[in-house]
């Protein structure tokens, strides 16, 4: 049996395109969908196991990018977004019809990925979006209720559709976190 991580994964992805600039993002709302419009292309796409990011049904994993907040507009329905968890790290904004997160947004501005918003390229009708490159958080699909006896599967289909497991996030990523600390700690 294969394992399942996410739709927009499971059969397979196809590579960024170097000449992509952004798209449109869209809820799951038949009527009135909220709309961002993303004016550039997205960067450290992976396969998220966290309990925190949107997924849609059925799947482990989220598949979230990230990309310069100034790049980031709501262009139709702003008055249906909420914040889901005001103390979170990471402001999820959401639709509060269908539940889907539109962006994330970190407003600390001492934390090392602020400037960055997170989005779900998955929401765009757009091809060229940067393609997933790793997977994160993988430990904690087991908080949101995966037997722990299937992490060995898990790994080993994230593996063989080219996203390599992690318990953190890639080492790029996290030697961008160091370097953060790093400079902090000198003032």
């Amino acid at each position: 049996m294969t394992v399942s991580i996410h739709p927009s994964v499971d059969n397979g992805f196809q590579p960024g395109s170097d000449s992509f600039s952004g798209g449109t993002l869209q809820c799951k709302c038949d009527d009135n969908p909220v709309e961002v419009t993303v004016s550039a292309q997205t960067a450290h796409d992976h396969a998220c196991g966290c309990t925190k990011c949107w997924k849609p049904e059925g799947a482990q994993f989220s598949v979230v990018a990230v990309v310069s907040r100034d790049a980031i507009g709501v262009t139709s329905n702003e008055d249906k977004l909420s914040i889901v968890d005001a103390d979170a790290a990471i402001q999820r904004y959401a639709c509060r019809d269908c539940g889907v997160h539109m962006y994330g947004r970190i407003e600390n501005q001492g934390h090392p990925l602020y400037g960055l918003d997170f989005v779900h390229t998955e929401l765009s009708d757009q091809s060229g979006w940067s393609a997933p490159e790793f997977a994160g958080f993988v430990s904690s699909i087991i908080e949101g209720g995966t037997d722990p006896s299937n992490m060995d599967a898990v790994r080993s289909r994230l593996r063989e559709l080219g996203l390599e497991p992690y318990d953190c996030l890639s080492p790029p990523i996290m030697d961008l976190i160091a370097t953060h600390a790093a400079n902090s700690a000198k003032g």
